[in-house]
């Protein structure tokens, strides 16, 4: 299986049709359909209904299509039964606090996948932190299912339950978004978050800011809630044009280097040994794994354009 490439993860509530109806056009690279926060409690029953079609719609441009459901034992299971069909790639599962927790959506998810003569296993967990007590148990969490494919960070309930208030840096959301980096890079999974609320979206400068600064504590990509944050997630979460030609020129004199009986060059007055070539060699792998995530998109809308 290649890399996995998920720069931007739009939340569109799954009951509104119109929303879903445009996602595949938003270039997002993962579409999550929402029954959690965004739907009222009185409208749950037809977004739930409404699922299996949404799936069919948000993922015609090539987008993995998830699916948020409430972490609430009153609406779980029947949020799991509308979820978990063909074509879903993953369950997005807030209010994670313990390996307990996803333990319990492990086994809900397995038995719906036999009931329905699906595969076992391939429905992947993207796994959102929202407490103190989940930063406290992120190893645990993170090592919980080989489904799991990614973890972020809820940076509004997270404040909420810290009694912070946001400063404008993040700063106050380095170490949450830090501890999940680590645990995910020791797990070799994908890191999500930036050093804000997506909440402000108006803001498109501080935004990318946040992204920026998100990338820089190891970030990968990061959820949005409108689609005019999507480019600025796949720019910001992609490697520039010279970071991509640094890598390769790293890359060429290190293995000439290698050719000649030496792990240790020089590039531009500064050292290239072992680890900066194995890094550059993991952005480039990173950027053409971005490229076939792209050409997917694009062939999947030209199919469209034909059909």
């Amino acid at each position: 299986m290649g890399q996995k490439v998920q720069r931007s993860l739009l939340i569109l509530p799954a009951h509104v049709k119109r929303f879903v109806e445009k996602a595949h056009l938003r270039g997002a690279d993962a579409v999550v359909l929402d029954l959690e926060d965004s739907v009222p409690a009185a409208q749950k029953q037809e977004a739930r209904g409404f699922v299996k079609e949404a799936v069919g719609l948000a993922g015609r441009g090539g987008a993995d299509v998830l699916v948020r459901v409430n972490n609430d034992p009153s609406l779980l299971q029947r949020d799991l039964a509308a979820a978990v069909w063909p074509g879903v790639h993953g369950i997005f599962v807030p209010m994670v606090e313990s390996a307990g927790d996803v333990e319990k959506m492990e086994r809900a998810v397995e038995k719906l996948e036999k009931d329905r003569d699906m595969a076992v296993g391939n429905m992947r967990f993207s796994l959102h932190v929202e407490s103190p007590v989940g930063i406290l148990n992120i190893r645990e969490i993170a090592y919980a299912s080989e489904r799991t494919e990614s973890m972020s960070l809820g940076v509004d309930d997270y404040c909420l339950e810290m009694g912070l208030e946001e400063t404008g840096d993040g700063s106050e959301l380095c170490l949450p978004l830090s501890l999940i980096v680590i645990a995910c890079r020791a797990r070799k999974i994908q890191p999500l978050g930036l050093l804000a609320s997506v909440a402000e979206y108006s803001d498109l400068t501080a935004f990318e800011r946040a992204a920026r600064r998100g990338r820089e504590l190891g970030s990968t990509g990061a959820l949005c809630i409108h689609p005019d944050q999507v480019p600025v997630l796949n720019r910001v979460f992609s490697p520039t044009e010279a970071e991509v030609d640094h890598a390769r020129r790293v890359v060429r004199v290190f293995e000439e280097g290698l050719k000649a009986g030496r792990a240790a060059v020089s590039l531009n007055g500064r050292m290239v040994d072992t680890p900066i070539y194995k890094r550059a060699r993991a952005l480039l792998d990173h950027a053409n794994a971005i490229a076939d995530k792209e050409k997917q998109k694009a062939q999947a809308l030209a199919l469209l354009e034909v059909s």
